[in-house]
């Protein structure tokens, strides 16, 4: 049986520049519910087997998303107004008034913006003969897709990507120490919040098919939303819509370059495209995990938990359990099934998980039919958290193929 790791789940350095695959399969065999005392007192337990894991994503009232998310973040001030971090059954009224804006004719029309943006990233690309792939190709994609979900004209598109990578730095402050000062962050965050402000106006008087829309004339117990609410959920999408498709695409294709066998797999049957997604999806993991809150004294796996004990749910820990997926550390497209957790499980599965997989789905698909090969050029970095699991940097260059008409 393996040794019990005493290493601090929550400190970035792990994420960095350890092996938190190999802490998580030693805590998978020997303490699969393991409690981590921090250097400040605070503890929590951490949930790193699949069938753990989907029995607390699988029970919001007694596992509450409404006091912090993720590690570091106590009490949310946005708790009971943006959908991630809202219970039901608030959370089910809000959660259709977002669903309104994924409509099949919608995501029809983002998936053909996608072919096209996909098509002018990765023409550039192909004709630099190579990128930092992260900045150039992964960063920019979401973005645009979620600027066109939310309504945002495309020439604002470019402007808006700038101002999120100020303002969020990734989604996690700490990522950007050193080359963001904290009044950077701050002005990037309040030009934000005035443009969604004197958007959400603008579609109360002219409505259009977006989700800013949505949410400007959606109702919870027959109320309208308050405009801080709509900007919290515009935010929680610009966040949570850039960063698994960033994080995935460039981790997706380190993956494929590491793995070239894979590379030349897909490349070779197309069809093979939806699972590689998925493997893609487990294998990078963008959210690394989720804090949950026990409401009332119960247990996970015979491991008794006090109510007001946070539980933190590893979700690249699950999905790399030997018990649901064989070879768990081998990076398969072919592989199926493929239960990953990556989008979470329950009430909070992700909203946009559709949209990203078509994101990539596009991406991949014309990665394998412009270029034969890849190699990587540079220093890969890694992000340096203990909340998301991506690279900051991936310089690559490609060595094209024939390219289909």
């Amino acid at each position: 049986m393996a040794p019990v790791p005493t290493v601090d789940l929550a400190d970035p350095e792990l994420y960095a520049n350890g092996d938190p695959d190999a802490v998580w399969a030693a805590l998978r065999e020997s303490d699969p519910v393991h409690r981590t005392v921090q250097a400040d007192g605070s503890a929590f337990w951490s949930v790193t087997r699949h069938a753990d894991a989907l029995a607390v994503y699988r029970d919001p009232d007694l596992f509450t998303s409404e006091r912090g998310m993720v590690l570091g973040v106590d009490a949310d001030p946005a708790a009971g107004r943006m959908l991630v971090v809202t219970d039901p059954p608030r959370h089910g009224a809000l959660r259709a008034i977002v669903a309104g804006a994924f409509t099949p004719r919608v995501l029809r029309r983002l998936e053909a913006g996608v072919r096209g943006l996909v098509g002018d990233l990765l023409g550039r690309a192909v004709a630099a003969g190579g990128v930092e792939f992260v900045d150039a190709v992964a960063a920019r994609l979401p973005v645009a897709v979620v600027c066109d979900l939310l309504g945002l004209p495309a020439a604002d598109h470019d402007w808006m990507y700038h101002l999120t990578s100020t303002a969020f730095g990734g989604g996690d402050p700490s990522l950007d120490v050193g080359r963001v000062s904290p009044s950077e962050r701050a002005d990037a965050y309040g030009e934000i919040f005035e443009y969604y402000t004197a958007l959400a106006e603008a579609r109360r008087s002219e409505p259009g098919d977006d989700l800013v829309s949505a949410l400007v004339h959606g109702q919870v117990d027959g109320a309208p939303l308050e405009v801080e609410e709509v900007l919290l959920n515009c935010t929680n999408l610009v966040i949570g819509g850039n960063e698994t498709t960033r994080h995935a695409a460039s981790g997706g294709l380190l993956a494929l370059v590491e793995h070239p066998e894979q590379w030349q797999a897909l490349r070779a049957d197309p069809d093979l495209l939806p699972h590689a997604v998925e493997e893609v999806l487990r294998w990078t993991t963008p959210g690394m995990h989720v804090l949950r809150t026990a409401t009332a004294d119960t247990g996970i796996a015979g491991v008794p938990i006090a109510a007001g004990e946070r539980v933190v749910v590893w979700n690249a820990a699950a999905n790399r359990d030997p018990a649901v997926f064989p070879s768990p550390q081998r990076f398969q497209v072919d592989r199926n099934p493929n239960r990953h957790l990556t989008f979470g499980q329950g009430v909070h599965f992700c909203l946009g998980a559709t949209l990203a997989r078509m994101e990539l789905r596009v991406l991949f698909a014309e990665l394998v039919r412009r270029v034969e090969t890849v190699a990587v050029t540079g220093p890969v970095e890694r992000v340096p958290s203990a909340v998301l699991r991506g690279l900051r940097r991936l310089p690559v260059e490609f060595r094209t193929g024939e390219v289909a008409a």
